[in-house]
């Protein structure tokens, strides 16, 4: 390990943060189609919408979602008039009420099951608006798992999917993420989730805070095979990224540098290679994990490539220094 990560307080974690981005409570702060490897074994496309609401109440270290989020909660109504917006910015209003997406994310920047930012009364009318789709993947605290994701559940058509941040095993880490979740947690939301007929996706952190390089491979492998046994039947690995404030002040104090390319290349072979699910690999602005010029699209692309079939290709070659 490099310099020991210390705990900070959440009153330690707000200081350090910049201002909010300006959010409309009526629109999505960012919806996109994407293609991901569905469970059925082939590549579908996604909607996936970014919801606009309060501020998670967790103040996790490495979190930089609050960024498009409200103070206060937001009227009801809301959520489903951005789902509405999002499908028509979309161009997909056709291709949902036929069911040809058959996929909808709502990440709303937090947990779908706090009551303070997903309003249950508009439950039945975001239910309506995803009548067709076969499955609904929302996040959620591993604490917040409990009989309300079986109403949730029971209100769709398609099967839901929920994502819980496992983030790191690591024994002396994990307390220091303010996260306020144990592994304990984990195991039993995955658990009583997987009793219920739900299914998990787990976000894993690749190189959090306190790792070196190979130590945050390393860990990541290790979360990943914990997210497994554990029984979630999808990963998704997030290169740890500062951006958030007290992430910046980390990196100045050398407890902290961002993971590069050829770690989020071993960490997806790897679980690939595991053959216990799907895994995936977060490529938001990935380019700034790659040092290489030269070799840095191609790896990238690579790495798309890799978590789209779910299979291991041919590794990049360059004749940089350094780069293997």
């Amino acid at each position: 390990m490099i310099k020991k990560l210390p705990h900070f307080s959440d009153a330690q974690i707000l200081a350090a943060r910049p201002a909010k981005e300006s959010v409309d409570p009526r629109r999505p702060y960012a919806c996109l189609l994407e293609e991901e490897h569905s469970a059925h074994g082939k590549i579908e496309q996604v909607a996936t919408i970014f919801l606009t609401n309060r501020e998670c109440p967790f103040r996790c270290l490495m979190c930089d979602l609050w960024r498009n989020t409200t103070d206060d909660s937001i009227a009801e109504g809301d959520i489903p008039a951005q789902i509405d917006f999002a499908f028509r910015e979309l161009g997909i209003e056709a291709a949902i009420k036929s069911g040809e997406i058959a996929q909808v994310k709502l990440y709303n920047s937090g947990n779908f099951f706090d009551a303070q930012a997903i309003s249950r009364q508009d439950w039945p009318g975001i239910a309506d608006r995803l009548v067709t789709c076969q499955r609904t993947i929302v996040e959620n605290h591993p604490r917040l798992c409990n009989d309300d994701c079986l109403r949730f559940r029971d209100s769709l058509q398609g099967e839901l999917e929920i994502a819980l941040g496992l983030e790191t095993v690591h024994p002396e880490i994990l307390p220091r993420l303010n996260k306020q979740m144990t592994l304990g947690d984990f195991q039993r939301a995955v658990g009583f989730l997987r009793d219920h007929e739900i299914s998990v996706r787990t976000f894993i952190l690749l190189k959090p805070p306190s790792l070196d390089e190979e130590e945050g491979v390393q860990w990541a492998i290790r979360s990943l095979e914990y997210a497994f046994d554990a029984g979630a039947e999808c990963c998704s690995i997030i290169p740890t990224r500062p951006g958030n404030g007290i992430m910046e002040q980390l990196q100045d104090e050398g407890i902290f540098q961002p993971p590069n390319v050829q770690s989020m290349e071993r960490v997806l072979a790897a679980g690939l290679q595991m053959g216990r699910g799907r895994v995936f690999m977060d490529l938001w602005d990935g380019k700034q994990f790659c040092h290489c010029p030269e070799c840095g699209p191609a790896r990238l692309q690579r790495l798309e490539s890799m978590y789209k079939t779910q299979q291991r290709l041919p590794d990049v070659e360059c004749s940089q220094p350094g780069c293997g």
